[in-house]
């Protein structure tokens, strides 16, 4: 019994993981030597100039190495052979999910002798033949985003058409809003989304259940075509999102960003009501820190945010005239300008000892009834129900549509919410071969 527990705890566990997918890079290349031929069994050596993480392999018999698993940032490739002079290149870009090959072609000399090359990360990716593009770290951080919706960025990437509502601030919006992109030619929330290659979409219509912070997202990438044989469960695109990770140096940050109704025009409904401006206060803060806690082996980062919105919104509404409240419907029109007929429904035919209705061809009764004179329902006959709730609406405000009085009533609605969000991520080196990483979000609406 205890077996079978056992089997089926697995069987969970691995169903759960297989929806998840990967957000690391890698380095790969092939050592030369002046003629162009492979050179093998060279020592490389790639450091985290980050974190001083470092990894070691030797280049195999057709000179070829490569370093997988990467956590997105800046590295630094060294290469040495006995006869050849050694090689040193950084800062190397790796980037999420992408694969950056840098060929290296040694020099005959010593090896106490080093030539040290700096340049940018080629922006060809001849390892993928996947189309996307990766909104790197200094976008996300930096780029204006009302309500810093971090989704809002995914319509830089070519091939991305945003929906309404999309990048706006997820509190008090439709959640159909917070995915509303159309990837590649796809669907609306139809596409998919990841973080630190969990899946962050819902079972229902794959609507996307979590905007993380932006201050906590490293960068992402936007797989807009072609994309891989580890993707699926989507009808459009895949948003694959990481987030930061400490490093040796204390980085940390406060911020607040207000918004208020003191710059903000009136709605041409209220000023032709007469109502005031609406309420608006919109106040977004948070704090950041990350750093290391054991140097060159276990790192942490984490981010709080809080969210607050009032606001009043604009609406437009029709509610009963003051004749209605007391049943006089004489002036109750359509938009043609004819009185619409308010019938007494106690003299319907053959009901209630009424004259028996008339007949038509097929022998069924014709049902009718009489009008209330004056279109007025005298006040003995309107339900005490009824009149309390007459009184739950507002008084109508305005003159509404010409003989109908549709929107009459203009007013403001309190609208908004609080939102809380903390984010948190510990890295360890446990040995070259052997890392792991925990990464928890946690909000409060």
């Amino acid at each position: 019994m205890k077996v079978r527990m056992a089997l089926c705890l697995v069987s969970l566990l691995l169903a759960a993981l297989s929806f998840g997918q990967t957000f690391y890079g890698s380095i790969v290349g092939t050592v030369t030597d002046p003629s162009g031929s492979v050179i093998p069994q060279a020592n490389v050596t790639l450091t985290n100039l980050g974190t001083a993480d470092r990894r070691t392999q030797q280049t195999n018999s057709s000179g070829n190495y490569q370093f997988v698993n990467l956590v997105p940032g800046q590295y630094k490739v060294e290469i040495e052979r006995s006869g050849f002079r050694r090689f040193s290149r950084e800062p190397i870009t790796v980037e999420v999910q992408s694969a950056v090959r840098i060929d290296v072609g040694m020099q005959v000399g010593d090896v106490s002798q080093t030539v040290e090359v700096t340049a940018h990360t080629p922006l060809m990716e001849t390892e993928n033949a996947s189309l996307g593009q990766v909104v790197e770290a200094r976008k996300v951080l930096e780029m204006p985003l009302n309500g810093r919706n971090v989704f809002g960025l995914v319509a830089m990437v070519p091939g991305v058409v945003p929906g309404g509502q999309s990048g706006t601030t997820p509190t008090g919006t439709n959640p159909f809003a917070w995915g509303n992109y159309q990837i590649g030619g796809g669907q609306a929330n139809q596409s998919a989304a990841y973080i630190d290659g969990g899946p962050i979409n819902a079972s229902y219509v794959n609507l996307t259940a979590l905007v993380p912070t932006q201050d906590a997202i490293q960068e992402f990438r936007v797989e807009t075509n072609n994309l891989g044989p580890e993707f699926g469960r989507l009808a459009g695109g895949a948003i694959n999102l990481t987030t930061k990770s400490g490093t040796n140096d204390f980085h940390g940050s406060a911020y607040e960003f207000l918004r208020n109704r003191s710059l903000n025009a009136n709605t041409f409904f209220n000023n032709r009501a007469g109502v005031q401006r609406p309420a608006f206060t919109q106040n977004q803060y948070g704090a950041n820190a990350g750093g290391p806690v054991i140097k060159d082996k276990t790192f942490f980062f984490y981010s709080w945010e809080g969210f607050r919105l009032r606001q009043g919104a604009s609406y437009v509404y029709s509610v009963p005239t003051d004749a209605m409240r007391a049943g006089d419907f004489s002036n109750v029109r359509t938009s043609a300008g004819a009185v619409v007929p308010i019938f007494d429904p106690l003299t319907t035919c053959g009901r209630f000892n009424n004259p028996a209705c008339a007949k038509d061809a097929n022998g069924n009764d014709v049902l009718t009834r009489q009008q209330f004179p004056n279109n007025i329902i005298p006040a003995n006959r309107r339900d005490p129900a009824a009149r309390v709730l007459t009184e739950r609406w507002g008084r109508a405000n305005g003159p509404g549509a010409p003989n109908t009085a549709v929107n009459n009533y203009t007013a403001n609605a309190s609208v908004g919410g609080n939102n809380d969000q903390h984010n948190a991520r510990a890295d360890h080196t446990f040995s070259e071969k052997h890392r792991a990483f925990l990464a928890t979000r946690t909000g409060r609406t």
